[in-house]
């Protein structure tokens, strides 16, 4: 991530810097795809000033905050890019879902041909449900199946619709 620092009306400082610097570089907790970041730091009269502008894949955010000293406004402006972020990401989760990964492997022949076939894999929130609420989520959710934890039995457990429109409880037993 490029990290730049701008100061306006304002001695530039190495521990300043360092600390809007530092500061910037936890964004990345937040979201893995930052590409730049810019922070300005005024002072103008006795307002200290901080802005902070982030790009990335998803979007650019940016925030401005006032106060009489640069490092709170600093402080403040970041939790508001944080509170950005934090918020596209979970809207983004929420209306795209888990994005699914995508690898081949090779299918094991007698011959000397293999050809490979796609396995596409997605990750799922285990939430713990009964039976009957995961029926409703399988109809809801107009799936073929669903991964819950089963709360009556403490396990995992698998409810899927079969081909004749009948529903299967699948549960795993230790052998």
């Amino acid at each position: 991530m490029n990290i730049t620092v701008t100061f306006r009306h304002v001695a530039a400082s190495d521990g300043l810097r360092n600390y809007a610097t530092h500061k910037v570089e936890r964004l990345r907790k937040f979201v893995r795809h930052l590409l730049d970041a810019h922070v300005i730091l005024a002072v103008e009269k006795q307002r200290h000033r901080a802005e902070i502008i982030v790009s990335g894949r998803d979007g650019t955010f940016s925030a401005t905050e006032e106060t009489n000293d640069l490092y709170s406004a600093l402080d403040l402006a970041l939790d508001k890019i944080e509170r950005q972020l934090k918020k596209s990401d979970d809207k983004r989760k929420r209306h795209k879902g888990q994005r699914a990964t995508e690898f081949s492997v090779p299918k094991v022949t007698d011959s000397a041909e293999s050809s490979g076939f796609r396995i596409t894999m997605r990750r799922v929130e285990l939430k713990p449900m009964s039976l009957e609420e995961a029926l409703l989520q399988l109809e809801q959710l107009n799936e073929d199946l669903v991964l819950f934890h089963n709360a009556a039995t403490d396990s995992v457990a698998v409810l899927h619709r079969r081909k004749d429109g009948e529903f299967a409880l699948i549960q795993p037993e230790r052998a």
